[in-house]
């Protein structure tokens, strides 16, 4: 698709908030995909993990990497994750599952405690930036 003279390739997850919210689960440009922020909700919208930060990171981090998939990309290109928290004392299980999946990426990373998401069940948000081809090491 053409967008003011850059190719981008959209990915949807299919919610329909992202039509009526504006935007798409990830978007590549060249070699660069940005994944939006991800929670660990179903189909539906309904959270998982309820109450499990953890949790809550492991099925985000799926939902990231199906995202980077449909893009073209795996979770090795990742360079960066942005990680919104709601309870900042929760940051050893959230970062040792975050750990779990990027200990040998180790991309730049970021966790900053957030007031609340989108829904009150919801504990943890991740963004994540991803370059297609990095052979930085």
């Amino acid at each position: 698709m053409s967008d003011g003279g850059d190719e981008r390739l959209r990915i949807s997850s299919g919610a329909p908030w992202e039509a009526e919210v504006g935007y798409s689960r990830a978007v590549r440009v060249g070699a660069i995909v940005e994944v939006a922020g991800t929670t660990a909700v179903d189909e539906r919208g309904e959270p998982l993990a309820v109450g499990d930060p953890a949790g809550q990171t492991r099925i985000i981090l799926e939902r990231i990497a199906a995202a980077l998939a449909a893009a073209g990309a795996t979770m090795a290109d990742v360079v960066r994750t942005r990680i919104y928290v709601t309870d900042i004392t929760q940051w050893s299980a959230i970062g040792a599952a975050h750990g779990e999946r990027f200990a040998a990426i180790r991309p730049a990373a970021t966790m900053v405690e957030v007031q609340r998401l989108i829904h009150p069940d919801l504990l943890v948000e991740i963004e994540a930036t991803a370059i297609v081809g990095d052979t930085a090491s």
